[in-house]
């Protein structure tokens, strides 16, 4: 399932959202200059599971909860969130961010809503270094922290309906399905992927699945606390709510 775009209108411009693809897109054209040096990023740069939790994966939840927030590697983390393995990978992130990025920073604030993308993002790397504590392969990507914009999407707009391209076999077809179900299934595959991973060391096909689950619950829960009262809506809104621009 391939999502194209939603019907929620938004109130600000989403100058947070766009920095964020901004600075996603420069990484990686940064990575492309790099050439034959790009390996050397990944590992010097990136987040490696095992130095997280010691080279033997010995050390338990609370250590690694306090290695994450080190300088030296809690900047890795940072780093991580806006590197990317190929053009593929940068897209299909930029795309969801692009769709459910703009919605959730109107309801946040902006500056909040860069705090809630970080922390999501932390926590989602936490989830991959519990999940795989003796991987030393460099994990990067920006999806753990937009899986916990997913997240709060799915709080703050169930109702809404998501527009995307289902393809069928060599056709494709556009399908308007509500939110509540495109991510409620989206969050199901990751859980079944991850869980299939926790038994299958070295199986998970290079994908953090439970860096998308762990960014998705921090979502879910971390929303609650930055997220603004909704405002009173505008003419055009109130309009658009009672039907009149798609939801009816």
């Amino acid at each position: 399932m391939i999502p194209l775009r939603d019907d929620v209108p938004s109130r600000t411009v989403p100058f947070v959202n766009y920095g964020l693809i901004a600075l996603n897109a420069l990484a990686f054209v940064f990575e492309l200059l790099l050439g034959e040096n790009l390996e050397g990023l990944f590992y010097g740069a990136a987040v490696v599971p095992a130095l997280y939790t010691g080279r033997d994966g010995a050390l338990g939840p609370l250590d690694i909860l306090v290695t994450t927030l080190a300088p030296g590697l809690g900047l890795r983390v940072l780093v991580s969130m806006f590197l990317h393995g190929g053009w593929l990978h940068l897209l299909g992130n930029m795309l969801y961010l692009w769709i459910f990025g703009d919605n959730v920073e109107d309801r946040l604030g902006h500056g909040r809503y860069l705090v809630f993308y970080l922390l999501c993002g932390w926590a989602a790397t936490y989830g991959h270094i519990w999940a795989s504590p003796d991987s030393t392969m460099p994990s990067i990507g920006a999806s753990g922290a937009i899986a916990g914009v997913l997240g709060a999407y799915l709080v703050l707009y169930p109702q809404a309906r998501v527009v995307m391209l289902l393809p069928l076999g060599f056709f494709s077809q556009l399908v308007q399905v509500p939110a509540l179900f495109f991510l409620g299934f989206w969050f199901l595959q990751q859980f079944l992927f991850g869980t299939f991973s926790l038994g299958s060391p070295g199986e998970g096909g290079g994908v953090a699945w439970w860096a998308h689950i762990g960014g998705f619950a921090a979502g879910l829960v971390l929303v609650r606390v930055f997220a603004r009262k909704r405002p009173r809506p505008s003419a055009r809104e109130a309009w658009w709510d009672d039907g009149w621009g798609g939801r009816g």
